[in-house]
């Protein structure tokens, strides 16, 4: 069993030089809100998901699917399809920032997104000075919930 450690954070001043870190764009559904199944295409792969409840630490397993599974589960998703840019850029203490812009329903809305080895060391992480406001434990800001406007 996989367990998911991450903090959220709102950005509003993205940092420089975004295009010249490795990115990805990402469109997701959910085929259930509860435990959360979701669908992505990430560039030309696709996954399935499953994660259960939490907001700052939860089990979660992913699985490959290839373009034609992803197509026929598609028209099942509940609520809207997310869109979003991901930006993989490396911080100061050796963790990668996953930063989402997003597209569509949530133009403007940009997140970032640390995993961590642990609940300790996620609670003792200082981000850079561009991270903004945390929103961990805003169940608001978790994607299935924005997926479900």
């Amino acid at each position: 069993m996989l367990m998911e450690i991450e903090r959220k954070f709102i950005v509003h001043n993205l940092p420089d030089n975004l295009d010249s870190y490795p990115h990805s764009e990402i469109e997701q559904g959910y085929l259930c809100m509860e435990p959360v199944i979701r669908i992505r295409r990430m560039n030309k792969q696709y996954f399935l998901t499953f994660k259960s409840k939490g907001l700052m630490a939860r089990t979660e397993h992913e699985f490959p699917l290839d373009k034609a599974a992803y197509e026929h589960l598609l028209p099942k998703v509940d609520g809207i399809l997310i869109s979003k840019t991901r930006y993989k850029i490396p911080d100061e203490h050796g963790f990668v920032i996953e930063l989402d812009v997003f597209h569509g329903e949530y133009e403007g809305l940009v997140m970032a997104e640390v995993e961590f080895p642990s609940e300790e060391v996620a609670v003792e992480y200082e981000g850079p000075e561009w991270f903004d406001d945390e929103v961990t434990f805003d169940s608001r800001y978790q994607n299935n919930n924005l997926a479900n406007k």
